[in-house]
């Protein structure tokens, strides 16, 4: 193992060929080319296999991280993909979308010591495409179907993570979704050229294949009652994510010309699914535009690089903190720096400018930092007397998302809350009300969706522990 092994000291990290920026900026297409079998293995060889994994402490998955590498720089593919998919429900999507920066490659001891860490991501994703190409990506084959059926409220990643675990344990799951396809945010959230679609497709028809149904264009509370769900099935899972824009509280918000982050997106991806949009989406395109994007997280990454590739005019993005104190992806930054767009460190938009008609651009102010806050990073402080103005057609504002209020949709008063709007759930994430459990966003709150596919795999296992007990409870009352 140790002649495999520990070439770090003598490979370079070397991540999938990215495609030129002015290029790729010209279509919707994934950024990366396919990893290619050599360099995987070799990338996986500079593994230094230590004992104590700080990759795998740093993914919410506690994916077997230095094992599968192990078994992929020996060329045992097939055992890699079947370790890497024990734990996690979509490693090809958390490959290509998870912030590994911050996650498994940012804890990489060798990344750490300054010889760059290794590329788990791409390896990741690459064992799963190659897993499916191969027909080793095994069917859901329960070893017997069970009577109990679940009920879950969404298609994205925590529905589709638990849909997926439930049925291997035999169970009638059925998914509603609102939407007309079946991925949530994964679909109409997250850019193509992050997450091409097909890769979503494909874990669909493995649910589809594996018994798991899906009624599409049902919204829960419109369509059918929250009640009456409840009725059907003997556990229902909440998974229906977080929505709602938070407001930044600035003068003349609600302007024309100011959109939220998630709508935008939505109606790009409608778009380049080839849907037909309404003439009034023609607000929600950046084509010519001068646009400004406020936020800095990952959901605005998306929306500089998708504006960039609409034809934007220009593309600032404007963040309060500095680089180093940014949420988002640091390799998301620098992708969309290649791609033209600019960036407003230490600036904290104060007022939309124009009227209520018409947006004209924002009015922000200089800030310092100053002493961490409660979570480490630094607080900043606005800097006296150093209002700007910069010029602007389109504002998105991506400033997060919160909770919807699933009680009103749902007619469910009963369920309990947090201040947030999120649902209040237990350790196991139980609601409240019995047999009914939620996962994802809704009850965590706006996050990465590693943590989703981790409340999707979680709430099935508590979901199928409830439903053993009850079963057992029965068989004793009957005997």
């Amino acid at each position: 193992m140790a002649e495999r092994m520990l070439r770090f000291v003598s490979v370079d990290a070397d991540r999938p060929e990215k495609r030129p920026a002015p290029v790729r900026t010209r279509d919707f297409l994934e950024i990366y080319g396919p990893a290619i079998a050599a360099k995987a293995a070799a990338q996986a060889a500079r593994c230094s296999q230590c004992g104590v994994p700080f990759c795998q402490s740093g993914c919410p998955l506690s994916n077997a991280i230095p094992d599968w590498l192990l078994l992929t720089a020996e060329g045992r593919l097939e055992e890699a993909y079947a370790l890497a998919a024990s734990t996690n429900p979509m490693p090809e999507v958390c490959g290509r979308i998870c912030p590994q920066d911050r996650l498994c490659e940012g804890a990489c001891v060798i990344e750490q010591s300054g010889h760059g860490a290794v590329t788990i991501g791409a390896i990741e994703a690459y064992l799963t495409d190659t897993a499916f190409a191969a027909g080793w990506a095994a069917p859901i084959a329960p070893p017997r179907p069970r009577p109990q059926s679940v009920a879950i409220i969404g298609a994205g990643p925590a529905g589709m993570a638990a849909g997926e675990a439930l049925a291997a344990r035999g169970y009638a799951v059925t998914i509603y979704d609102r939407h007309d396809r079946v991925g949530g945010l994964l679909v109409y959230g997250i850019p193509n050229f992050k997450l091409d679609k097909a890769i979503v497709a494909r874990r669909e028809v493995r649910l589809r294949d594996g018994g798991v149904r899906f009624e599409l264009n049902c919204e829960i509370g419109r369509d059918l009652a929250f009640a009456d769900l409840r009725a059907r099935h003997e556990a229902v899972l909440i998974a229906t994510g977080a929505y709602r824009a938070r407001s930044a509280g600035l003068i003349n918000e609600k302007a024309k010309g100011v959109i939220a982050a998630l709508d935008y997106l939505i109606a790009a991806n409608r778009a380049g699914l080839g849907d037909e949009l309404p003439p009034s989406a023609a607000r929600l395109n950046a084509s010519g535009k001068r646009v400004l994007v406020i936020g800095g997280g990952d959901t605005s990454m998306d929306c500089v690089r998708t504006a960039v590739r609409q034809g934007a005019a220009s593309v600032t993005c404007l963040y309060r903190r500095d680089r180093a104190n940014m949420p988002g992806s640091a390799r998301e930054v620098s992708n969309a720096e290649e791609e033209g767009v600019a960036f407003e460190w230490l600036a904290a938009p104060k007022a939309v400018l124009g009227s209520a008609r018409k947006a004209t651009g924002v009015r922000a102010a200089r800030m310092r930092l100053a002493r961490a806050d409660a979570s480490g990073r630094q607080s900043v402080e606005e800097i006296p007397d150093s209002d700007f103005d910069l010029e602007g057609d389109l504002i998105i504002m991506a400033l997060g998302f919160d909770a919807e209020d699933v009680r009103a949709q749902f007619a469910a008063s009963d369920l309990a809350v947090r201040p947030s709007g999120a649902l209040r759930v237990d350790a196991r994430l139980r609601t409240n009300q019995p047999g009914v459990y939620a996962a994802g966003d809704i009850a965590r709150g706006a996050s990465l969706v590693v943590w989703a596919l981790k409340d999707g795999r979680d709430a099935a296992e508590t979901i199928h522990a409830d439903l053993e007990a009850l079963a057992a409870s029965a068989r004793v009352a009957a005997e």
